[in-house]
């Protein structure tokens, strides 16, 4: 693998992600932010903070599969949520489990979480951007 993640002595060990990502591989890949839509251009969930986290984790694994990757070559996540506050983390974590069991991966790479005040299209609670290194 091209990714190897850890978290080293001194920092905290998060749940939910690895505080470094260490790269080797020869392929860098960005992938855009990616929002609820399917492929046609609908917003999954509607109102539903975690049926988006899902449908924009989907996105990504699609991205990545077209790349040739997977989640296991992503070295960094940043995560957009609109009107972020504490209290929408399980939210966030159940779409993040949701994705995780509807893909069989464990999307655990660095990531940055910001709140927004909107994103492009009103119906969107949170956008995904993805950053992969392959073999």
């Amino acid at each position: 693998m091209a990714i190897t993640l850890v978290n080293p002595s001194g920092l905290p060990t998060i749940d939910v992600y690895r505080q470094v990502s260490i790269a080797t591989g020869s392929k860098l890949v960005f992938i855009a932010g990616q929002v609820a839509w399917d492929a046609d251009g609908t917003t999954i969930g509607e109102g539903d903070l975690a049926a988006q986290v899902e449908q924009c984790y989907v996105n990504i694994a699609t991205a990545l599969a077209e790349a040739g990757g997977t989640f296991d070559d992503v070295a960094k996540l940043t995560v957009y949520v609109v009107d972020w506050t504490p209290d929408k983390m399980p939210l966030l974590l159940e779409g993040i489990t949701r994705a995780t069991a509807k893909k069989g991966v464990a999307p655990v790479p660095p990531a940055t979480l910001l709140g927004v005040a909107a994103l492009d299209v009103p119906d969107h609670l949170v956008e995904i951007e993805a950053t992969a290194v392959i073999d």
